[in-house]
């Protein structure tokens, strides 16, 4: 191996800080980062098998791991044979951490879309959580680094930006002023009118201030998708994860958003069989997806993760927390099949991806024609539907 790897597990923030990663260690040879992730003891598992792939592919490098695994899970991954070291998540972007010159021009990799992370960590306590412990207390990128780095990736060629964090909506809290999202989401709009579209990554509704909801409701450059930071639809689950929201506010949220942007496609994180969830709990569940038009569902099954109170709660058996995610699953498809029907016969603004297919405004995966260049933006015309994918 002649250069450096950097193997990226998890969510956006993970991957948009692999792509900084890439660069920073870009020219060491003989190293393999792998930027892990704890969220589920799922994710943990897909971590240790990454480790054992990567020293299998490459017996003769220093392997490192960083991210949040690297502190929530660092005495069992340390356990490993294959693990040389472990870089801090907090300081894996630092070129210190790595014992590397900082480079004179910060770099970044990146496919057609450039996610960037403006936030990090989390001041908010849910009972299942383990990433605080993972990620730190919450940070805010200031407006000014912000748009330095969008920036250098529309010059680059970027036609579409994502703004990613642990926590989104939160950022902001810790600047002075305590300004909200929308106020970046402004400044950017503001200073780069060349940008043709902004897209968010998870949001936390309950924190979506003012500004931003006019800017996701009016601003036709904001793109028409918002990913709710959900997580279930009963009020008395909800107050057990300690969210701040309950069930009607995401509901009035999307009538408001959907009365304005009637087009808007709405995504939710849910999670299936959450301690003391009862038959009715879940209904409660269910019923939230066709309420509030779900379209785009990451459906997570309860993982109980040590140290956070609700793995001290009364569990439900692996089995009906199995049944119950795949019933969730269900009913985001058909809320989803019905909505792709919808959008057949419509002109859409569709950006090419490397894998040739690419995403329209609202988030629907479309099969580009055969040689359509990628990071281009394309006028599409779906007509049918090919596993779940408008064609």
């Amino acid at each position: 191996m002649s250069d450096a790897r950097v193997i990226s597990l998890g969510c956006r923030l993970n991957h948009a800080e692999s792509e900084r990663l890439s660069a920073l260690v870009e020219g060491e040879s003989g190293l393999v980062v792998i930027n892990s992730c704890s969220v589920t003891r799922e994710a943990v598992r897909h971590t240790r098998q990454a480790i054992r792939r990567a020293r299998k592919a490459h017996p003769e490098a220093r392997l490192l791991v960083t991210g949040c695994a690297a502190e929530t899970e660092r005495e069992a991954l340390g356990a490993m044979a294959e693990v040389d070291g472990f870089v801090a998540n907090e300081a894996k972007l630092d070129a210190r951490s790595w014992n590397l010159p900082e480079p004179a021009q910060p770099r970044t990799r990146r496919g057609t879309r450039a996610f960037i992370g403006v936030q990090n960590g989390c001041d908010h306590a849910c009972t299942f959580c383990i990433i605080p412990q993972g990620r730190g207390t919450s940070r805010s990128d200031p407006i000014a680094a912000v748009l330095r780095t969008i920036e250098r990736e529309l010059a680059d060629g970027a036609l579409e930006v994502v703004l990613t964090g642990v926590d989104l909506t939160s950022w902001g809290h810790d600047l002075p002023g305590e300004p909200g999202l929308g106020v970046l989401v402004g400044a950017i709009l503001d200073a780069f009118p060349q940008l043709p579209r902004l897209r968010l990554s998870s949001v936390d509704g309950i924190e979506i201030d003012e500004q931003l909801f006019e800017l996701v409701a009016h601003e036709p450059r904001v793109m028409p998708h918002l990913h709710l930071s959900l997580q279930h639809g009963s009020d008395l689950i909800l107050k057990r994860m300690k969210r701040r929201h309950r069930r009607g506010d995401a509901v009035e949220l999307v009538t408001r958003l959907k009365t304005h942007r009637p087009e808007i496609a709405i995504g939710a994180d849910l999670i299936a069989g959450f301690p003391t969830e009862t038959a009715s709990h879940h209904a409660d569940n269910l019923s939230i997806v066709a309420e509030c038009g779900i379209v785009h569902g990451h459906i997570f099954p309860y993982s109980p993760r040590e140290g956070t109170p609700a793995a001290r709660m009364p569990q439900l058996d692996r089995a009906t927390i199995k049944a119950r995610a795949a019933e969730l699953r269900a009913a985001v498809r058909q809320t989803r099949d019905t909505w792709l029907k919808s959008l057949l016969g419509h002109e859409y603004e569709v950006l090419a991806e490397k894998d040739g297919s690419g995403y329209t405004p609202h988030f629907a995966r479309v099969a580009l024609p055969e040689g359509t260049r990628p990071g281009q933006i394309v006028t599409i015309r779906p007509t049918r539907i090919i596993e779940g994918m408008l064609a």
